[in-house]
């Protein structure tokens, strides 16, 4: 019972259908019926009006003067026998003068006042001992050898008969109406119910997954739900990245922060066995060293998980000069190097004079700032890491060479390996989180990573292309 009443509430489809339906065929068939009960009344009223002309007509025919010069009716019983129903139907009638002096039948009936232009049966109702009455009225003139003299017929009879004709019609078209208005309404409802089976497989289908299952709906759904099964599939795409990112986010915690914390642990321990005030100072320090590398492992992964979440579509639209960003991010790192005491890092930088590209400045900052320091950390001693961007009028690219040992290379699809962590695998330590940044952001923008081994001199080549911004 809860069922159907939720199925014809206003908010279900059946419900809406059958209200905006249903309701303006009420509203038709209303007008229908009461244009059927005027067109019954009307002709109920032509057939029964030809009956009492036809009576009024016959009574005149027998309406004379008399010898005495006056005028007298000899009263045909026809003439009234015509007029007799099944309803019970009572009859009056009246002769008078042209005057109006009454000659025979009910005194007090009131005839219509006289037209002198009529030339044919008059039809006018009126009210007579309490009940409605139909009255036909015509004009003659009786003539003898010396006198003509006017009078006035009226036949009169109540109306049962004609409201109960119109009242059969009436009542006749009602079952029509309401036979009609049923079928439309079922036939709604099964309508509704078939178009509606594909939603039902749909929902049945869709409640079987379980929270893991984030594949696109491939159920076959009307036209008119297409959109809507597109968009939940938009949203669960969503939803699949979401995941997919937290999975990234969790994998790429747990096997960064394992070292700088065992490092830090180490160093912690030894501090504490040790006796020596210098020896403990130098584990204490690097335990200190140690804690500075964890809080940059934290503020990379805090800028993965954050382009993770990111919307592209601002990003994409945003222009940056990735020669002056470049240059930017190498004072950086000269000024850090000098900060240090470093002077074993020989840092080149090349670049034409504006290289505009399809990039937001920050996160393009972010990958060259990566993608030098991912080439300093694995360049061994004396690192020797040169930067250059270029343009070939179609995208601005990034290139860093390092002098290191170079990685191990996994293949993509188009024979380099692309910018993921998981494709770059060191020889003697690994890339770092850095490089999945790297990733992450040069996805988010469009853009292009690949790594090579450079052959002479050795080390790695990677390159990170974006589209020109003209």
């Amino acid at each position: 019972m809860k069922e159907l009443i939720g199925q014809l509430s206003p908010t279900s489809v059946r419900g809406q259908l059958l209200i905006w339906l249903i309701g303006p065929l009420l509203l038709i068939g209303a007008i229908a019926i009461y244009d059927g009960y005027r067109a019954a009344r009307a002709t109920a009223d032509s057939v029964s009006d030809r009956v009492l002309s036809g009576s009024a007509l016959a009574i005149a025919e027998r309406v004379f003067v008399n010898d005495d010069n006056d005028l007298e009716v000899d009263i045909p019983y026809v003439a009234l026998q015509m007029l007799t129903s099944s309803e019970d139907d009572r009859v009056f009638y009246k002769i008078e003068t042209d005057a109006g002096a009454f000659i025979t039948g009910y005194r007090d009936l009131r005839l219509p006042k006289p037209d002198p232009t009529q030339l044919e049966v008059a039809f006018s109702n009126d009210v007579f001992r309490g009940e409605p009455i139909r009255i036909a009225t015509f004009i003659g003139a009786a003539s003898s050898n010396t006198k003509s003299l006017g009078y006035r017929v009226g036949v009169a009879e109540t109306t049962n008969a004609r409201a109960a004709i119109a009242r059969a019609i009436l009542l006749r078209s009602l079952a029509r109406q309401a036979a009609l208005i049923l079928g439309v309404a079922a036939l709604i409802w099964f309508a509704v119910a078939r178009a509606l089976r594909p939603l039902r497989r749909l929902e049945t289908a869709v409640g079987r997954r379980s929270p893991e299952d984030v594949r696109p709906i491939e159920h076959v759904v009307p036209n008119e739900v297409q959109g809507l099964v597109s968009t939940i599939n938009e949203l669960v795409g969503r939803f699949a990245s979401s995941i997919r990112a937290l999975e990234n986010f969790t994998s790429n915690a747990s096997h960064q922060f394992r070292t700088p914390l065992a490092l830090i642990k180490t160093h912690l321990e030894v501090a504490a066995r040790e006796t020596k005030p210098g020896k403990r100072g130098e584990a204490i320090q690097q335990a200190h060293k140690a804690v500075g590398e964890a809080e940059r492992l934290m503020s990379q992964m805090l800028m993965l998980a954050r382009l993770d979440a990111s919307s592209t579509r601002d990003l994409r639209n945003q222009t940056c000069d990735l020669a002056q960003v470049a240059r930017e991010v190498c004072e950086e790192f000269v000024l850090q190097m000098a900060h240090h005491g470093r002077s074993d890092v020989d840092l080149g930088f090349q670049a034409e004079d504006a290289v505009n590209v399809y990039a937001e400045k920050t996160l393009a900052h972010e990958v060259v700032r990566n993608l030098i320091d991912n080439a300093i950390k694995h360049s061994g001693a004396s690192p020797k890491v040169d930067v250059q961007v270029t343009t070939d009028g179609m995208c601005g690219t990034v290139c860093i060479r390092d002098s290191g040992n170079g990685f191990e290379l996994e293949s993509g699809h188009d024979g380099n390996a692309h910018g993921n962590a998981r494709l770059l695998k060191s020889s003697d330590t690994r890339p770092g989180l850095g490089l999945a940044i790297v990733k992450e952001i040069v996805t988010l923008l469009k853009g292009e990573l690949t790594a090579t081994k450079s052959s002479t001199p050795s080390g790695m080549v990677v390159k990170a292309a974006f589209k020109a911004a003209h």
